[in-house]
């Protein structure tokens, strides 16, 4: 008999603090569940958009004509380096075209990572 009123007391004393627990944790991990389950979305854009534009690009680059102006040209390295870096962040190939500076080791650099790009299958010319 004297257990009934115990009982009856610490479900009255915890149910307020158990159910604040619950509605403070319970909805972050139905989040984290349900984002669990979600395929991953791609942060860019697809791989086959992404190849186009790069063989656009390096012919734009390629058919520059000897009049063109620095910027032009400068731009459209520029266009093409951002594009390699998309593409080497989607295929998983490390590179260093954020860190050279405009030049010689950037061009090489640039050499390699087109070659690096091919041997995964995303041939860029």
């Amino acid at each position: 008999m004297v257990t009934w009123p115990v009982a009856l007391y610490t479900v009255v004393a915890v149910a307020p603090s158990v159910l604040f627990w619950c509605a403070l944790k319970v909805p972050p991990v139905l989040r984290w569940w349900r984002r669990r389950r979600e395929p991953e979305v791609p942060a860019g854009p697809p791989i086959e958009k992404l190849a186009a534009d790069l063989r656009r690009v390096h012919r734009l680059l390629a058919d520059l004509p000897s009049g063109a102006s620095a910027v032009r040209r400068y731009g459209t390295r520029q266009a093409y380096d951002a594009l390699l870096v998309q593409a080497c962040r989607e295929v998983e190939v490390e590179h260093r075209l954020d860190t050279l500076p405009e030049g010689f080791d950037r061009g090489i650099e640039r050499l390699r990572v087109e070659e690096s790009l091919a041997e995964r299958g995303l041939s860029v010319s």
